[in-house]
């Protein structure tokens, strides 16, 4: 599949591990949940403070926080685009929307939680993959165990786990 994943980044630092990752979790995360129809999606690298400011512009959240994600659609969890009905005129590509990651705040988490910071850009990237593909986790309740039954499966798929990172 000829997915496109936009990568920009707002940081000083070498990114280019991080966004190769990126290329190879993403489209993972889009086959995995049965997209089969090619897909744009925009990715922003940023720091704590970017993070913030992007939270406050659009959702009126004054705090950093680790990833964004900005819908383009609304669909439903588990139900992807199956045609290309929401595609783009220009690149035929279906634009699924934005995501913003907080490096700083990743990197903070994987040492935290132990596995790294790969692991958590991984898992922040099929986090948000999810959201931009309808899922949600705002209650505890099924959609939540849902939603994080995905993450593990996707990461699983891809040999990414809490251990080995």
């Amino acid at each position: 599949m000829d997915n496109e994943i936009i990568i920009e980044s707002e940081l000083e630092e070498d990114t280019a591990a991080c966004e190769t990752l990126l290329r190879r979790v993403i489209p993972a995360a889009l086959e995995a949940e049965g997209v089969g129809v090619p897909c744009e999606v925009d990715v922003l690298l940023t720091n704590d403070e970017g993070i913030r400011r992007i939270n406050l512009e659009q959702r009126d959240v004054d705090r950093a926080t680790d990833v964004l994600s900005f819908p383009m659609f609304e669909y439903a969890p588990g139900r992807p685009p199956e045609d290309a009905a929401d595609a783009d005129p220009e690149t035929g590509l279906i634009p699924l929307g934005d995501m913003v990651i907080s490096l700083e705040r990743a990197r903070a988490q994987g040492e935290e939680y132990g596995h790294g910071t790969e692991r958590e850009v991984a898992y922040l990237a099929v986090h948000s993959v999810l959201h931009l593909l309808g899922y949600d986790h705002m209650d505890d309740g099924p959609e939540k165990a849902r939603m994080r039954e995905r993450e593990e499966a996707i990461l699983g798929a891809l040999g990414i786990s809490r251990r080995q990172m």
